[in-house]
């Protein structure tokens, strides 16, 4: 019987995954071994005909254990899925903090939780903090205090200690990171690091800040969980991120600094990042008798720009008119916002809070909600420096026509989304400028 060449075995073994969107909806995928979480995800996205931002991720989430994290980029999806436990599944869903330490580091590390395992004398400077996390030969370390919950009791105790590249340490002995007083409490290969959901519910946990660490063996034994608390959330963020650091290194700044970057035998894959509609459009000019296409970006940018204009201007004439159609552009005003992806509707304020820390915690993460105590107001829900605020957005009637505002009357705006194309140019009364769009996506 002749050998088969390597020609003839072009086809390769898949296999079947199935990811849920934040809606409860499914969508199964075949895909091959050495597919990674970053091509599953571009697939998602060009499926669905979402625009790809490099934020999107998949999230293993376990709700028994009532963990989740999101995977790295470069992790193989199978392998990943054949360590997790029947109730476990993948979700489908942004984080926009999964490379934000590496444009903003000295966010993530208070400088009192950084310390050098070779002394220093102070020479090195924390704009070289990133180096020393990617460069496997440095020694950063993490240093500080965590509860840590008692095996197989509800209790907690408080511990100071060392995260390094050797694994998590604490200290039997106050501070001190003598050898002799360190005791390990986990190795970084072998385990991967889980926010815990309903912490204070499931586990008692001490502060609302919790973390785990999970042996990549362990499916659903809760006694070799490393349950772990922070005191706050900056000093949360500053364990996880670290961990991911020490574990992956300069593998995690390849996947940021390279978003784009796909394998050769995914090119069936390799359609266009926005819906088919989307990309059908182009803009056109009918200035003249005869319409004609524009190829100019800046001539076709200020184009709509004006066409935009045009039509709250419209808006506005129509409205002096007082015109009953029921497609009277006052009434569109009020309602055109929920076709955008930062609306929600009538979501609670906690509902928003948890969307908002499931996106990522970063400067200018927003989304708009109808109001709860105001059935004629929106709500801007805003996160900044890792604390999340809410403004009030209040209805104001100028002319005969509705206007809206979130700083008493003094900038107006037709619509929400003229409100919001404002504020992502000007901070206005805002801490900050809107940036990231807080959306889920249907699958």
């Amino acid at each position: 019987m002749p050998s088969c060449s390597p020609d003839c075995c072009l086809f390769q073994a898949v296999e079947i995954v199935k990811v849920w969107s934040e809606d409860g909806a499914g969508k199964v995928v075949e895909i091959p071994a050495d597919m990674t979480s970053r091509d599953v995800c571009q697939l998602l996205v060009y499926k669905s005909h979402c625009v790809d931002d490099n934020a999107w991720t998949l999230v293993e989430h376990h709700p028994i254990l009532g963990l989740e994290r999101c995977l790295e980029d470069h992790e193989l999806v199978v392998q990943v899925q054949a360590s997790m436990s029947s109730d476990s599944k993948f979700l489908f869903r942004k984080n926009y903090a999964k490379y934000e330490f590496f444009r903003n580091p000295l966010n993530f590390f208070p400088e009192h939780m950084v310390a050098w395992c070779q002394e220093s004398d102070g020479s090195i400077p924390q704009s070289q903090l990133l180096q020393n996390f990617l460069n496997s030969s440095s020694c950063p370390e993490i240093q500080g205090y965590l509860s840590v919950k008692e095996p197989g009791r509800r209790s907690w105790r408080k511990l100071y200690m060392f995260l390094r590249r050797s694994g998590l340490y604490y200290s039997t002995k106050g501070t001190s990171k003598e050898p002799r007083h360190l005791q390990l409490l986990s190795d970084l290969d072998d385990s991967n690091i889980f926010t815990i959901i309903s912490g204070k519910k499931l586990h008692n946990c001490p502060t609302d800040f919790q973390f785990c660490i999970k042996p990549s063996k362990v499916r659903s034994d809760c006694k070799e969980l490393k349950m772990l608390c922070a005191e706050d959330e900056q000093s949360r963020t500053c364990w996880m991120t670290a961990f991911r650091l020490l574990k992956y290194g300069i593998v995690l700044y390849q996947s940021y600094n390279v978003p784009q970057q796909r394998k050769s035998n995914l090119s069936p894959f390799t359609g266009p990042v926005r819906s088919v509609s989307e990309n059908s459009l182009v803009a056109m000019d009918f200035s003249g008798r005869t319409g004609r296409v524009i190829d100019n970006p800046l001539e076709a940018q200020s184009a709509a720009v004006e066409e935009g204009q045009t039509w709250r201007k419209r808006s506005q004439r129509m409205n002096v008119l007082g015109s009953s159609s029921p497609l009277h552009p006052s009434s569109l005003s009020t309602v055109i916002h929920r076709t955008q992806v930062w609306f929600h509707g009538r979501i609670m304020r906690e509902e928003a809070h948890k969307m908002i820390i499931q996106q990522g915690q970063v400067d200018g993460l927003f989304l708009l909600r109808d109001s709860q105590s105001n059935v004629k107001a929106f709500v801007l829900t805003l996160c900044h420096h890792q604390k999340i605020k809410h403004f009030q957005i209040l209805p104001c009637e100028e002319d005969g026509q509705v206007l809206f505002s979130l700083d008493d009357g003094a900038t107006k705006f037709t619509d929400l989304i003229h409100l919001v194309e404002f504020y992502l140019l000007n901070r206005g009364v805002l801490p900050c400028k809107l940036k990231h769009p807080c959306t889920a996506v249907a699958l």
